[in-house]
Order: structure tokens, then sequence, then C-alpha cells
């Protein structure tokens, strides 16, 4: 089998090969169309900023590229916010392919006053997942936790497959048809990242 690694120097790259090794897989990291085009599997990770990416991503045709992609693929944390449509990083146009915007969590000092509810920014850390509705979740209890580092989120929306709660309720996992999208880090998830990855990678 296939699986490659979108590269777009969008960091946590190595972490998410270490992972794969882990389970048995090895990934080449690649921005190569043709390669990417006959790979099996395709993981689209990212830590980094959505405009900058979003601009290598065109210099390099893969925005043409990652739209057009029948087989399997997997976004994490910033690769799954650049496949929504819109993020509030940088006003930045994105991929289009998740029907949902990306927005920045609320300050808890805009204005110079705390306000009740809010939360540190970014939210760093375990949390749950809920209203698990995916195969990339099989084996999984409800409120599992993962490991999130993020200040930007995917609202809620019908490809909403995984809702978490920090400040507000919204999509720590999206789907539509051959894509799917995570917002918390599988390769540093521990046992249940490491199942989601398995998941993934028996997908057909």
């Amino acid at each position: 089998m296939k699986v490659s690694i979108i590269k777009y120097n969008a960091g946590n790259v190595q972490s998410v090969l270490f992972a794969l090794e882990r389970i048995g897989i090895n990934a080449i990291v690649t921005d190569d169309v043709e390669l990417l085009k006959t790979s099996d599997k395709i993981i689209f990770p990212g830590v980094g900023e959505a405009s900058t990416a979003m601009k290598y991503l065109k210099g390099k045709n893969l925005d043409v590229l990652i739209k057009n992609l029948e087989q399997p693929v997997l976004g994490i944390c910033l690769g799954m916010q650049l496949l929504c449509k819109h993020s509030e990083e940088g006003n930045t146009e994105c991929l289009g392919i998740f029907d949902t915007k990306v927005k920045r969590f609320s300050s808890p000092f805009e204005g110079g006053v705390r306000r009740t509810g809010d939360v540190k920014i970014p939210q760093i850390g375990w949390n749950t997942i809920e209203s698990l509705d995916s195969i990339l979740f099989h084996r999984f209890n409800e409120n599992e936790y993962m490991y999130f580092v993020h200040s930007y989120y995917a609202e809620l929306c019908s490809n909403t497959t995984a809702k978490t709660n920090y400040q507000l309720s919204y999509s720590s996992a999206l789907q539509n048809k051959n894509f799917y999208g995570v917002q918390f880090h599988p390769e540093k998830s521990s046992d249940a990242g490491e199942q989601l990855l398995k998941n993934f990678i028996k997908l057909t």
C-alpha cells in the first residue's frame, strides 16, 4: 500500500510519520502531484498559518489536485481546516470540500474584560469527542479523549461526524465522501489515535 503525506511546509509531519511507522506503515512525504495521484491513501496534516499554507498549495498546484482526489484523504488539524470553505485566520479562502467555516475562539480579554465562559487560547491538551458518526471511530467509546492544539475551530455543519466542546460546541471531525478531517492530533492521542489511523488505513 502506498501512503503519502502532503508536503506543504506546515509542521508536525515527522510525528505523523512516526505514528504510521508504529502501525507498520512506511509513508512518503511529497508535494509531487503525480506521486500523490497514484497513492492509495493520503494524509494532509499541518500546524501553521492558513493563508501561508494555502499560498504554498496554490504555488504547487496542490489545491487543484486535492479537490480532485478520489482515494481516502485524512486532514489533520490545519489540514482539516484548509478543507473547509473559509478561515478567519488571514481571511483565507480554503478548498471548500467541507461545507463550513473556520473561526477563532473568542479572546478571554477582548475589551479588557474577562467574559464568563471564555477559555484559554489556544486549546492545548486532552478533550473529549462525542456524537461519533464515522467509520474512523470504529472501536471508539463515546466521549473518547483526544489531544488538541488549536486556536481556530470549524463550525458545526452537515459534514460534522464528531463534536467537542471548548467555549462552544464545534466540529472535531468532518467527512464528505472520501475526505475525512479531524481537528485533534491522532499521532499524539495514544491508543485511540493509533486506532483512528488504523481505521483510516483500512478504508477502501
